[in-house]
């Protein structure tokens, strides 16, 4: 090869890097992701990475950006499991990449389910029944002290069943925006 053809090869090379470097998401694009596998605030951890697919094309001033279909990677930014009585899970993930390009983007978080609901029902409902079963074999003696052996059934279970972690399900569809 002639040098002269070794440098027109060269500047091909250097503008096409240029313009693969040049594609970026623009501030205020929203990105549409299905993500691969399921989060948990109960399983991950901050820092973790997930994977996923765009559910629909990018598109920046009329310009297809990426296509649907195309890979995305994110990382998850907060993720506090769920007390068994109280304070219920939370996950937050943010997006990293689509298609290879860097990207930074706003968070998207879950939270679990409250335990009050939960809670009352298993307690009360223990309760409850210890004072039936109680009354019935002892009067009101027996009500009282079935009262309290139930209350704390109750929350033995409100114990043991009681987490209540925040999970973005595999195949969920999330929207970011991108910063």
């Amino acid at each position: 090869m002639t040098t002269k053809r070794i440098v027109s090869v060269a500047l091909l090379v250097l503008l096409v890097a240029s313009v693969a470097m040049a594609a970026t998401v623009p501030a205020g694009t929203r990105i549409t992701v299905r993500v691969s596998n399921e989060l948990s605030s109960g399983r991950n951890h901050a820092g973790d990475v997930w994977e996923g697919v765009l559910a629909q094309d990018v598109v920046s001033g009329g310009k297809v950006i990426a296509k649907a279909g195309s890979p995305v990677k994110g990382k998850v930014t907060l993720a506090d499991s769920s007390g068994r009585l109280k304070a219920p899970g939370r996950l937050s993930v943010r997006l990293t990449s689509v298609n290879g390009m860097p990207v930074t983007t706003g968070a998207v978080a879950r939270q679990g389910k409250s335990h009050t609901k939960s809670n009352v029902t298993k307690i009360g409902g223990g309760a409850a029944a210890g004072a039936l079963i109680g009354g019935l074999a002892g009067g009101g003696k027996g009500a009282a002290i079935g009262t309290l052996a139930g209350a704390g059934a109750g929350t033995g279970v409100a114990a043991a069943t009681g987490k209540q972690e925040a999970v973005i399900g595999a195949e969920t569809t999330l929207t970011f925006t991108s910063r």
